[in-house]
């Protein structure tokens, strides 16, 4: 008997933090979760800027049609499309709406969604140039 109620006791626990992760997943909105993708990335645009030193000598004697030419385009265009959504998504939110999570209307909400797709492929963009431009230069090495 004493089995049982050590058995009920285990799956109540359980239960009852499962409840509550669940609920702290819940209570994360989207627009959190957007910002999330931005800061996971945001700090990847230093390391950007030094892969794009480290090519520029390259490309300056290979030329810009050279692979490291492309490495550095790509580099060059993920960061401009970080910038680009930095300032899009200011334009069409305001600080409350960012960082308080004030309700947004139906239309903003819209924009949101639109907000959410464009940060995912900047965070893509990102990691796939920097991605590029480490094994061209491990391979140059």
């Amino acid at each position: 008997m004493k089995k049982i109620y050590v058995l009920l006791i285990l799956v109540c626990c359980t239960t009852l933090f499962s409840c509550k992760e669940e609920k702290k997943e819940e209570g994360t909105t989207q627009m959190q979760e957007v910002m999330a993708i931005h800061d996971e990335v945001m700090p990847k645009m230093g390391k950007i800027g030094r892969l794009v030193g480290q090519l520029k000598p390259m490309v300056d004697s290979l030329g810009m049609d050279s692979p490291e030419g492309k490495a550095m385009r790509n580099l060059q265009d993920a960061n401009k499309a970080m910038m680009d959504w930095m300032q899009g998504i200011g334009k069409r939110f305001d600080a409350d709406e960012i960082m308080k999570g004030k309700a947004l209307t139906d239309e903003k909400q819209l924009w949101l969604n639109e907000e959410e797709e464009k940060v995912k492929a900047v965070k893509q963009k990102i990691n796939s140039s920097i991605a590029g431009a480490e094994a061209l230069l491990k391979s140059a090495d």
